[in-house]
């Protein structure tokens, strides 16, 4: 009876352990679309510009994508058609200065960051996000996107942080309280 409770124990332990690893840690390093902080985007490549969000006067859950053409890979946000656009054909300075112009629209615009979108050790597109002033919400970097391939498609998640989501609705939920 006590080595089935300690076997019991031991494969909760493991358990446990396999829960507590990252996904990354689990699915292999090497297959995931991951992003990392970059100064500038490659000047040699055209670009498809896809703008996510502006879609009203406190839209926060904003961002650009810089899809290199040409490449085996297309970027389609998981969204609705209406909720962004899509501009082609851009040479690397017109898509960053559009993606600049776009993602600095908010009110509470602090600065963008730029971000390498890699997979297989390979740059497939660069994501342009807003960050808003920290002392409004705590923090700058709103947003949370998730990048996952289908076929050739990089299917993109993209929404607001959930603490951010509750700040924003139960600012709305005082606001019809009082009437305001």
């Amino acid at each position: 009876m006590g080595t089935t409770r300690g076997s019991l124990i031991i494969c909760g332990v493991i358990i446990s352990l396999l829960f507590a690893l990252p996904i990354t840690e689990l699915q292999g390093k090497e297959n995931l679309i991951k992003t990392e902080p970059s100064r500038d985007i490659d000047t040699g490549e055209r670009y498809s510009l896809i703008l996510y969000g502006a879609r009203h006067g406190n839209d926060l859950e904003s961002l650009a994508i810089l899809d290199i053409e040409g490449d085996e890979y297309t970027f389609e946000p998981y969204a609705p058609e209406f909720d962004y656009k899509v501009e082609k054909g851009m040479d690397s300075s017109a898509a960053i200065k559009r993606a600049e112009g776009f993602v600095s629209w908010h009110p509470l615009f602090y600065r963008s960051e730029l971000k390498r979108i890699i997979y297989s050790g390979r740059v497939i597109g660069y994501e342009l996000r807003p960050l808003y002033d920290p002392l409004t919400f705590g923090i700058s970097d709103l947003i949370d996107t998730d990048y996952g391939l289908k076929g050739k498609k990089v299917i993109v998640r993209i929404r607001l942080l959930p603490q951010i989501e509750r700040m924003l609705h139960d600012g709305d939920r005082v606001r019809e309280k009082d009437g305001n």
